[in-house]
């Protein structure tokens, strides 16, 4: 299934994330209410800044590329809407790691 375009390109070390919906079921079987959900702290990369500039003009290359997993703060980022779609834009110093 080939990615949708968003018209959103990141500058910088900025990062586009959708966040990846979590269980909606505990481990004993109840389920939880949207009101009552937080929300995810994981995320698939969208799309990828160019990468941070040194004060000497280089270009450093993220660590992180398109379609990586991650897991990132509590409170980081902006959350944006692109159409009925929900984003959040993170700098690449708030993504805590990759999983898998």
């Amino acid at each position: 299934m080939p990615a949708k375009k968003t018209g959103v390109k990141p500058l910088g070390d900025r990062v586009l994330v959708k966040r990846l919906d979590e269980e909606h079921q505990t481990k004993g079987g109840i389920i939880v209410p949207d009101t009552a959900k937080e929300k995810p702290q994981q995320g698939k990369i969208i799309e990828v800044g160019p990468g941070r500039m040194t004060e000497d003009g280089k270009r450093i290359p993220p660590d992180v590329k398109k379609g990586n997993k991650v897991l990132f703060g509590k409170y980081s980022g902006t959350e944006i809407s692109v159409g009925s779609e929900e984003y959040l834009i993170l700098r690449e110093e708030d993504i805590l790691a990759i999983v898998g």
